[in-house]
């Protein structure tokens, strides 16, 4: 624009001296001949002349170079209404591809960022440097070293592009993990002056990867085998196999490569179930979760059962995309079950067997323990002078009256067992140890222990009275008849209601039992812990069997030479 001013500057001046010259040239010719009034009248003529010449050439060159000006501006303009759209276009771009732009001048080490370091990373206008340092400050340390080797040799030009994944830390001191690209612009002479760059988010990517990678570990890594199908059923009613695990080889004999691309009908045959079947193919049709359990054939025809499930998958639009199917061999636990029940059986057989056994010998021994009751009964009125015979005589009583009550405590067992349904009624349970109590006076006189009872005034609900009170009875004859002799006889029958439980204790300080060495044996039939004469090994089987036929729980503890705690917790609803 200057060089254009001097131009038309000079060129005025030169037309203006030549036309000087000229005008004083012929002045000069004219003046021999002419009166100095007529010179004076062509002075101002000429001078007039001069004015107007030079005010019509200047006014033409004004005319002209605002034509060109105009012209010049006109491109001007067009290029900058250019430059804003591809501007706009630039940003629209960067915003639509989530990217953070950035330029870097290298010589003068000058950045500048896009509105993406705001929007993506979360910083301030204020806080975003402006040299490479800021930028390199925040990357991870993890990742720096290898990102700047590799753009450094991009920039020595040793390598053709750069392009980078690595973690960008945001303003929260947060990282995400971020794809970085760069472009070099370079002078006449091949050096880099220049590098712009895209920095876009991969942060939901890379998660993703890692999540997919963790499938795929456990895929591959499971014991169960896994199948994945397509969802195409126009050929086959089960879609056709798209990937199995190694799992799956190792179960059926088939490798991967002979059961790709076929459907999974080719796994049943004769004895598979082919209700299981019809079930698979019309959870298949509607598009619904199925599990099944059927024999199934690996490749070299063997049977086995196999627990076959499955499941669709649905991609992010809510699209059916794939079945997935997890297969389990339960051979075994098939087996096992058979071996089960045929022992349930047996149990159950062998029980009713127990059963009528008990019953047949309490009615057959229930006559002869009569009569020799009976004969016992007219003995006592003899008078036997035979001292020898006399002891033979109670001796036989005494058995006999011991027989009668382990065939009494039997049935009373067999009773139990057999009738689940028993009696149930409200029970106030200070009245039933007021009926032990009365049944043990004589007994309690006799050993005088200190008794401390703490019933509270409760009523227990749906409780047989008559077990109750044997349950009663029982645990507080041993506690009398296993007491020690070294100490008086201490007794607490205790009860209390926590939430719905109602809770008894019987507690003495008796002798003991040695749980470690009796613990699995305590409410056993016929299991005797004392050399006591009168223990048959029938009460604490009798107490456990009656508490559990009313819904209740037992528990001991106890300690030789301390005493014998029992716990006995009944649902109070």
């Amino acid at each position: 624009m200057k060089n254009n001013s001097n131009k038309i500057t000079i060129t005025y001046i030169l037309i203006l001296t030549i036309v000087a010259v000229l005008g004083h040239y012929f002045v000069l010719s004219f003046s021999a001949a002419t009166s100095p009034e007529a010179i004076l009248k062509y002075n101002y003529v000429k001078d007039l002349l001069l004015i107007l010449f030079s005010s019509l050439f200047f006014k033409y060159i004004l005319i002209q170079n605002d034509k060109k000006n105009e012209s010049v501006f006109k491109k001007l303009q067009e290029t900058n209404n250019e430059i804003i759209d591809s501007n706009e276009r630039y940003d629209i771009v960067a915003k639509a591809t989530s990217d953070t732009i950035w330029d870097w001048k290298i010589e003068e080490d000058s950045f500048i960022w896009n509105k993406g370091i705001q929007g993506v990373f979360g910083y301030s206008k204020e806080d975003v440097g402006k040299t490479s340092k800021w930028w390199f400050d925040r990357i991870h340390p993890e990742d720096s070293l290898k990102m700047s080797v590799k753009l450094y040799s991009f920039l020595e030009q040793k390598t053709e592009k750069w392009q980078d994944e690595y973690r960008f830390q945001c303003a929260d001191g947060s990282f995400k993990y971020v794809f970085d690209r760069g472009f070099l612009v370079k002078d006449k002479e091949g050096k880099p002056i220049r590098m712009i760059g895209a920095i876009q988010d991969v942060t939901k990517q890379k998660e993703e990867e890692q999540r997919l990678r963790l499938l795929e570990t456990v895929i591959t890594q499971t014991k169960d085998a896994v199948m994945i199908t397509d969802i195409d059923t126009t050929e086959n009613v089960i879609p056709n196999i798209i990937f199995v695990n190694s799992a799956f080889t190792d179960m059926t004999g088939f490798p991967a490569e002979e059961v790709i691309g076929k459907s999974p009908a080719m796994f049943f045959g004769p004895k598979s179930d082919i209700m299981e079947f019809d079930k698979l193919k019309t959870s298949i049709q509607d598009y619904k979760e199925c599990f099944i359990e059927t024999i199934s054939y690996k490749k070299n025809k063997d049977e086995f059962w196999v627990n076959f499930s499955m499941i669709p998958i649905t991609n992010k639009d809510g699209e059916h995309s794939h079945w997935i199917s997890i297969q389990r061999d339960v051979t075994e636990e098939k087996v096992r079950d058979k071996e089960r029940e045929q022992l349930i059986r047996e149990l159950t057989q062998n029980n009713k067997d127990l059963k009528q056994f008990s019953y047949i010998t309490s009615h057959n021994l229930r006559a002869p323990l009569s009569n020799l009751t009976g004969l016992l009964n007219l003995l006592d009125d003899m008078i036997v002078e035979d001292l020898e015979l006399k002891e033979i005589l109670n001796g036989f009583s005494k058995s006999t009256h011991l027989l009668n009550e382990t065939i009494n405590d039997l049935v009373k067992v067999v009773i139990i067992k057999d009738n689940p349904s028993i009696e149930k009624e409200k029970v106030l349970i200070k009245e039933i140890f007021e009926n032990v109590f009365n049944q043990l006076s004589f007994l309690i006189s006799l050993h005088k222990p200190i008794l401390k009872i703490d019933l509270e005034e409760v009523t227990i609900l749906n409780i047989n009275k008559s077990y109750l009170e044997s349950i009663f009875l029982n645990l507080l004859t041993n506690s009398i008849k296993y007491r020690s002799e070294n100490r008086q006889l201490r007794v607490s029958i205790t009860s209390k209601v926590i939430e719905d439980n109602l809770i008894l204790t019987f507690k003495d300080n008796g002798i003991g039992i040695d749980l470690q060495r009796n613990k699995d044996k305590i409410f056993g039939l016929y299991q005797r812990f004392h050399n006591h004469p009168d223990s048959k090994g029938l009460g604490l089987y009798l107490v456990k069997s009656q508490v559990e036929a009313m819904g209740g729980t037992i528990t001991v503890e106890s300690e030789i030479g301390k005493g014998t705690t029992f716990t006995i917790i009944f649902k109070n609803n």
